[in-house]
């Protein structure tokens, strides 16, 4: 039996007392194996030598079930390739996940064992390869060194001798990835912390996820922005917690909106992102970060800072994150290596007090037991010799260079629809058009021309966001032309 032959000695029990003959027995068998769904069309069954070899029987008792199952048209015999399922079958009936309802138990019984995650919504737009994809701002992958990390795994993986030393790590993450960005989240944030304080994880959201687990239970309250990022709103929904939106302005969340809050009850946690808010791009203000550390420090109020794209900022020096002042010890900070490569390339980590961090890592550890140790060391080589920070400078140039291109593109195209204010960093503009314009509609006159836009129904959770997130980082000239002539004949 070869290793992609399905072990039919096991599947296929053969009754030599029976009255019925050993190839029809044989025949019954498969055709039962094709009906459960085990079996699927299209699907090249053993030659007859081979199964004669598994089933122990005659080869001439194979043969002759083959020859029967053709007759009745659920085998197909291709010349010398060999016997095939049937494209066009007589009867099957298989087996699925979906659960199949007693005469006792309704679909709602059967629904009550698992979370139902979101309500369904009829699919409206068709997923198909588009000529060019406008995201919610990432980065250009073509720009990434992903070479010096392949290059780098491959010199990992041949020295055997690492391999126990590795894989028996911290399950916090690689040791040398957590040092690399313990020194690096010194130098560029002013964050003063040990390779104990870093947790890695697959993306941001992961480390979002592992922090508010560790701080969240059914029935806690969360302050989160209005307009917030959406998949965190539904991590903390199902956490069970009640979200408290307080506005997002120009200048950020309103701080006295929460100070207000914490005054009648505090709330369990607030989840915050002071730079570059998702999805609106504006910057907490000076004054209100000065006062909502005091809050922070007065109420002892839990924070998690999100900070993803820290490192791209096109005018002023960047604020330093909450997480760098005097806290207390209440903020964990999470940040993205995503980011600063590549959608593709999942890496972030969670940064907090030593002792959360090791517990979180053993939360953590009953997810997955580790990560990719190997990609990990590999990424951390790229802070070591530099590469990652020329990447980061070259990237920066040429991004604060696509979002002037971009937002003369918006202005010419869309000037009389839409209002934006040209983000000071990230990888996107937010966009809002008039009340009465339907951007789904734009959408789908964007699709029909190649060009995937989000339809912005994502945003659209209250009555005063008609908006999207426009990324341009990723694109470059031609892609941008492309997008404008689009744009204007899409309008």
């Amino acid at each position: 039996m070869t290793a992609q032959t399905l072990p039919f000695g096991t599947l296929i029990t053969i009754d030599r007392q029976s009255a019925t003959p050993i190839y029809r027995q044989l025949a019954n068998a498969l055709i039962d194996l094709i009906k459960n769904g085990q079996i699927r069309p299209g699907y090249q069954l053993p030659p007859s030598r081979d199964m004669a070899s598994m089933v122990k029987l005659n080869r001439t008792t194979v043969v002759a079930a083959y020859e029967e199952l053709q007759i009745q048209g659920w085998l197909e015999g291709i010349g010398r390739k060999g016997n095939f399922v049937s494209m066009s079958l007589p009867l099957t009936r298989p087996k699925t996940f979906e659960a199949v309802p007693s005469a006792q138990q309704t679909t709602t019984e059967q629904e009550n064992f698992y979370k139902q995650i979101a309500l369904r919504q009829p699919v409206t737009r068709e997923l198909k390869p588009y000529q060019l994809m406008i995201n919610d701002g990432y980065p250009d992958a073509r720009l990434a060194p992903l070479d010096l990390i392949i290059d780098r795994y491959k010199y990992l993986s041949q020295k055997t001798g690492l391999h126990a030393r590795l894989l028996t790590g911290s399950t916090s993450g690689s040791e040398t990835l957590r040092t690399e960005l313990a020194l690096f989240l010194s130098r560029t944030r002013a964050l003063h912390i040990s390779p104990e304080q870093v947790l890695v994880t697959h993306g941001a959201q992961l480390a979002i996820s592992v922090a508010a687990s560790m701080i969240l239970r059914p029935g806690d309250s969360v302050i989160v922005g209005d307009p917030n990022y959406v998949l965190v709103d539904r991590l903390f929904g199902q956490l069970g917690a009640k979200l408290i939106r307080v506005k997002v302005d120009q200048d950020g969340i309103d701080v006295d909106a929460i100070e207000d809050i914490c005054k009648q009850s505090k709330p369990n946690l607030l989840y915050i992102i002071p730079h570059h808010h998702h999805p609106t791009t504006v910057t907490l203000s000076a004054e209100r970060r000065v006062k909502l550390l005091d809050l922070i420090r007065r109420y002892h109020l839990p924070v998690i800072e999100d900070d993803y794209d820290y490192d791209f900022h096109y005018e002023n020096a960047p604020i330093l994150p909450l997480a760098s002042a005097d806290h207390k010890g209440y903020v964990l900070y999470v940040g993205s290596i995503s980011k600063t490569l590549a959608p593709t390339v999942r890496l972030g980590y969670l940064i907090g007090g030593e002792d959360f961090v090791w517990q979180a890592a053993r939360l953590k550890q009953m997810l997955e037991i580790r990560g990719d140790v190997l990609f990990e060391e590999s990424v951390a080589h790229l802070f070591h010799n530099g590469e990652m920070q020329r990447h980061l400078r070259k990237s920066v140039k040429l991004y604060r260079k696509r979002r002037d291109d971009f937002c003369a593109v918006l202005t010419a195209c869309l000037g009389d629809l839409v209002t934006f204010t040209p983000p000071q960093g990230g990888m996107a503009v937010w966009t809002k058009f008039d009340p009465g314009y339907s951007v789904p509609d734009l959408a789908g006159r964007m699709g029909s021309r190649g060009i995937y836009l989000n339809d912005g129904s994502v945003f659209r959770y209250n009555d005063h966001v008609n908006g999207v997130r426009f990324g341009f980082a990723s694109l470059n000239a031609n892609e941008l032309q492309t997008f404008a002539r689009a744009l204007k004949e899409s309008r």
